[in-house]
C-alpha cells in the first residue's frame, strides 16, 4: 500500500516545492560558485600518454582556452601489480594503483590558488592474447585517467563553493 503509484506521485508532487526553495544551485549554474573555472584554466602541456588522457579528460569538462585565469599543472604516478595468478603462477589480473597531485595557479600573480593529491586504481585481465592484454592496459589506463578528472573537477568545484575564483 506504501510502494503504490499514486501515493508516491502524490508524495513528489507535494515535497516539490520544499525541495525547490533548499538552496541548492549547480555549481555552473549563471551564479553558480564553479562558473569562474568554465573556459578559464589553462592546462600544463602533457608529457606523457597519461598526461595526454589527463588533460584530454580535464580539458572536456572545464574547457579548452589557451588564455585564461588559471592554470593547472599535475604530476602522474602509478604503479602496476600482480593481484591474480592462475594455477600455473600466471600472473592473469593487474591493478594499476595511481595518484595525481594538481596545483592550481592564478597565472597573474603566480601563487597556487589550490593543491591537492587524489588518488585511486583500476585493473586489466591478462589472460587473452597478447593484442587483447595489450588493449585491456591501454583501456585501464585511460579508465583511470578519467576517474582521476572526475576526482580532480569534484574538488575544484568543491573549492570554488566555498573561495572566490
Amino acid at each position: 500500500m506504501l510502494y503504490n503509484r499514486r501515493n508516491f506521485l502524490l508524495l513528489t508532487a507535494a515535497t516539490a516545492p520544499a525541495l525547490a526553495g533548499c538552496g541548492f544551485e549547480p555549481v555552473y549554474g549563471t551564479s553558480g560558485a564553479a562558473q569562474g573555472l568554465l573556459g578559464q584554466v589553462v592546462m600544463d602541456e602533457p608529457n606523457t600518454n597519461e598526461g595526454y588522457l589527463l588533460v584530454r579528460e580535464l580539458e572536456d569538462r572545464l574547457g579548452r582556452t589557451s588564455g585564461g585565469k588559471y592554470g593547472l599543472s599535475h604530476a602522474i604516478k602509478t604503479e602496476e601489480k600482480a593481484v591474480g595468478k592462475t594455477v600455473a603462477q600466471v600472473t592473469s589480473r593487474f591493478d594499476i594503483v595511481g595518484e595525481v597531485t594538481y596545483a592550481l595557479r592564478d597565472l597573474e600573480t603566480r601563487e597556487v590558488v589550490t593543491s591537492n593529491t587524489v588518488n585511486s586504481f583500476t585493473g586489466y585481465s591478462a589472460s587473452g592474447s597478447t593484442v587483447s592484454e595489450v588493449a585491456a592496459r591501454e583501456d585501464a589506463y585511460e579508465r583511470l585517467m578519467v576517474i582521476f578528472a572526475d576526482r580532480i573537477v569534484a574538488e575544484l568545484q568543491a573549492y570554488a563553493t566555498t573561495n572566490a575564483l
